[in-house]
């Protein structure tokens, strides 16, 4: 339901304790910057959505009285998380005042406010699928499903990790469906990665200040151990799809060999569903050999549509921006499908010039969808991390999805790997639903 006018700024009193301040409407965050946010870009916080401590940090909102920006005082600036499904709009608005607060960890920080006893935040479902909506979690049925999976495949190490540590310890969203037997089907196959992201949730360096969110995969599994849990998964479960390449590994083309083998095998016992890999894309001859033996979809992973700002961020080894276009443009050349994990920065990706280098990777590579996916880290400790202190003229998140929308019309927007069922049937209806 749309509201009238803009919410309140939350503070937190350090405490634990959120408290809303009357004499100031909530801001947003775009770039360095705070910005009004327009009344009709205000959504009920979603369920599963959580609200975070910015603690060092006083929030910036609008003087209720004089339309002016100023620092709330009360207490410490507030966050939400928002869940899957979502791209937020702005990020929280904010000033660090003292040098030694804490770097914050790697979830999102989008802007929030109150209203009428509900939390609002400027956000858009960008998806239907409801495939890692909170209430669609049974936790019961995920325990029964948890046990059944490690009694019957007691010897595969890569199962033993899936439910022990992703599903019992994370709770990651992919683990716990695999548990429920259905929908997206994870499969870490690489410890080892080709790219030393500044945010990666996986693997920190002892000498940073964060640490990461999960532990990455230790092993390398066989292809017998990816295809003895992934075909009965296929088989059975509703729009099935199994995916090399998640948040607990490293990059799964360095692993390529055995995941050729494991497509081939797969192959054999059963032609449902789709194969798909979530990949930085870094090696385009190893795309051509996956997509030649039965690879459906690629997913590359990106903070930026321009080289230098990639760079930044990813510090990629021994691969380079080309390899990424050209590893899309393989896999759009043999038909297969085709995405980018557009990592979602307001400021940054709404900039033109950030505009202009999305259009053209879309033309370069025949790319057929963008998954608008929040970016989970320190707003601050990334734009210096990267040594971005200018980001030049900005349109607005929405505006640029229409704008891309308007030009490409046949470019889906989402925020999931979608199903073979979607992919070669009608998009707008063949996904997970209750």
């Amino acid at each position: 339901m749309s509201i009238l006018t803009s919410p309140y700024l939350l503070y937190s009193d350090g405490e634990g304790q959120i408290f809303e301040d009357t004499s100031l409407y909530s801001a947003g965050r775009a770039g360095w910057d705070a910005y009004p946010i327009p009344v009709e870009d205000w959504i009920e916080l979603p369920e599963g959505g959580n609200l975070y401590e910015l603690p060092g940090r006083r929030g910036i909102g609008i003087d209720v009285e004089t339309g002016e920006m100023r620092l709330c005082e009360l207490g410490w600036a507030v966050a939400a998380f928002i869940p899957p499904a979502h791209t937020g709009l702005y990020v929280s608005a904010y000033e660090t005042m003292d040098e030694e607060a804490p770097t914050l960890p790697l979830f999102c920080y989008t802007a929030v406010g109150w209203l009428d006893g509900k939390n609002y935040v400027p956000a858009v479902r960008i998806e239907k699928d409801i495939r890692q909506d909170c209430e669609g979690y049974d936790q019961d049925t995920i325990e029964a499903g948890t046990q059944k999976l490690l009694s019957l495949y007691s010897q595969n190490r890569l199962v033993k990790h899936l439910m022990e540590n992703c599903c019992q310890t994370y709770t990651c969203p992919a683990a716990r469906n695999l548990a429920m037997g259905r929908w997206e089907c994870p499969i870490p196959i690489s410890p080892a990665c080709n790219a030393n992201c500044i945010g990666c949730i996986s693997f920190q360096p002892l000498e940073e200040e964060i640490i990461s969110t999960q532990d990455r995969l230790t092993f390398k599994p066989t292809a017998a151990e990816v295809v003895e849990y992934t075909v009965p998964h296929l088989m059975t479960a509703p729009f099935p799809i199994v995916s090399f390449g998640q948040g607990c590994e490293g990059e799964p083309l360095l692993m390529w060999e055995t995941i050729k083998d494991a497509i081939i095998e797969i192959r054999k016992h059963t032609d449902k569903g789709s194969i798909n890999i979530n990949s930085n894309g870094s090696d385009p001859k190893a795309v051509a050999e996956l997509a030649a033996v039965g690879l459906d979809s690629l997913r590359v992973s990106m903070n930026s549509a321009r080289e230098n700002v990639y760079n930044a961020y990813y510090r990629p080894n021994n691969y380079t921006f080309a390899d990424i276009k050209e590893s899309v443009r393989v896999m759009s050349a043999a038909g297969k499908w085709t995405s980018i994990n557009y990592f979602v920065f307001p400021g940054m990706t709404d900039s033109v010039e950030e505009y202009e280098a999305l259009r053209l990777f879309i033309k370069d590579t025949g790319l057929k969808m963008i998954q608008w996916r929040n970016f989970n880290i320190d707003p601050d400790w990334y734009l210096g991390k990267i040594g971005f202190t200018e980001m030049g003229e900005i349109m607005g998140i929405k505006q640029m999805m229409e704008l891309i929308q308007e030009e490409f019309p046949d470019l889906k927007f989402g925020y999931f790997n979608p199903p073979i069922e979607r992919i070669k049937g009608d998009f707008t209806q063949n996904f997970a639903h209750h």
